[in-house]
């Protein structure tokens, strides 16, 4: 081949990969045809490359945090002014719950690997390995039965799907979907939980959305069965609602998941009547939104939305409705102190009012920026998950903490790290069922 004509070739590739260059510039600017295929594409990519690059699970997911103490089980007890009875939690070591008494020795177990219920994740691709998940929430029902929720760490979308199964951890049976976050049982048995998805929809009024951007859905379950009794688009119950401005409060850093709904509460009849923006009606849906910072009232019936406000909390977790008309929230990240951001707030939902509130202390800090969960119990104790500590404790209406277990599991080759915890539930034991107690009494005196 002649020099010019090496030279012409050159020039000839060299052109292309300038033509090449400029039209990827102007499809990526424009975001015209194909750039939605070549950007999904490209973020595919990406996440699974992230996703199959994991060497060191403490550091590298946020299933575990260094530890904060050397402490392990319960540091504190008070019979006198702590409400009695086993809590359960669950640890993200593993898809697993205990149910400890007030000392932590552990009452009894559940434990259910995603790999024996599942082959593939709901969207049909290759699951994380079962010891990169756990159970963000579990419920138990007094026959000792589980409700549970599978998260997988470094996926997109996390949640895995939600199982029921027996106090022997028998799959009774399974809802196979992108379940994250939050559950709760209506006293008639149904479940009502959150679900998301990847989609291209474009919504004309929010025309920052991304492609694909995650869609966050309230879900109602039959709780005998597991089947989908309704589902609804919480985006589309924003926009369609007077509270849509509030949705372009989203911050940058979250666009693509817009509203990060992580909380979900059916409002019983009391609740209902007493909550003023519920109008008296049963079976609505208290909801969490955090990046637009939103709590919101749903009706499942209706999809629509009824009430939403905004407050002066920041990445908050789980809204509960109290009898007295007021709600509870787990404050994340407003309170401005190094190592100690978190609080529990009790807000009055018409005056916007924090009423009552916990925070921590140099001797106590509290602190959790990614999770954490809140429970009233019958003294009007607060039982408070701090996820990120891998600590649950109860405090008093006072703010004194009158029990305090901290997660005995650590990893690491110095044990340096601390699974968090999430989804406490303190139960009364006669709450229990019969044969269920039964079941405990043998495991408590199996293991003395």
């Amino acid at each position: 081949m002649h020099n010019s004509d090496r030279l012409g070739l050159a020039m000839f590739f060299m052109a292309i990969a300038l033509l090449a260059f400029i039209g990827g510039a102007y499809i990526a600017l424009a975001k015209v045809f194909p750039y939605d295929y070549l950007n999904n594409a490209y973020q595919a990519g990406r996440a699974l490359l992230v996703q199959r690059s994991i060497d060191d699970p403490y550091t590298e997911t946020d299933l575990w945090r260094p530890a904060r103490t050397d402490e392990r089980g319960v540091t504190i007890n008070d019979p006198e002014q702590a409400y009695q009875g086993y809590t359960l939690y669950t640890s993200g070591d593993g898809t697993y719950a205990q149910l400890i008494d007030m000392k932590g020795d552990v009452a009894h177990r559940w434990e259910l690997p995603f790999s024996e219920v599942w082959q593939e994740t709901p969207s049909g691709r290759t699951p994380r390995p079962d010891d990169l998940m756990y159970w963000r929430k579990a419920r138990m029902l007094p026959n000792g039965d589980l409700i549970a929720i599978y998260i997988a760490a470094n996926d997109s979308p996390w949640g895995y799907g939600l199982v029921k199964i027996d106090r022997d951890s028998q799959l009774l049976w399974s809802y196979k979907a992108h379940v994250h976050h939050d559950l709760d049982i209506a006293a008639d048995g149904r479940i009502v939980t959150l679900t998301h998805d990847f989609t291209d929809e474009e919504i004309k009024k929010f025309p920052q959305l991304p492609s694909p951007w995650l869609n966050d859905y309230m879900v109602e379950l039959d709780g005998d069965s597991g089947d989908e009794l309704s589902k609804t688009s919480l985006l589309h119950a924003f926009f369609d609602s007077p509270y849509a401005g509030m949705l372009y409060a989203t911050p940058h850093f979250g666009i693509a998941d817009p509203m990060h709904t992580n909380s979900v509460e059916y409002l019983e009849q009391a609740q209902a009547e007493a909550f003023a923006p519920a109008e008296g009606k049963a079976g609505q849906v208290i909801l969490s939104f955090r990046h637009p910072g939103a709590i919101a009232l749903v009706d499942p019936e209706s999809s629509k939305m009824n009430w939403a406000i905004r407050g002066s909390w920041m990445g908050q977790h789980y809204a509960r409705v109290l009898e007295n008309g007021n709600f509870t929230l787990f404050d994340n990240l407003a309170n401005y102190e190094k190592g100690n951001r978190s609080r529990i707030l009790e807000v009055n939902p018409q005056s916007n009012a924090i009423v009552w509130y916990y925070t921590g202390n140099d001797e106590h800090p509290f602190d959790s920026g990614l999770r954490g969960a809140i429970e009233t119990l019958p003294n009007d104790n607060r039982l408070i998950t701090e996820s990120d500590g891998g600590r649950l404790f109860e405090v008093t209406p006072a703010g004194d903490i009158v029990w305090e277990f901290i997660n005995p599991v650590r990893g690491g080759d110095k044990d340096q790290f601390i699974p968090v915890v999430s989804s406490a539930q303190r139960i009364a034991p006669e709450q229990l069922g019969a044969d269920f107690r039964a079941v405990i009494d043998t495991n408590r005196r199996t293991s003395s």
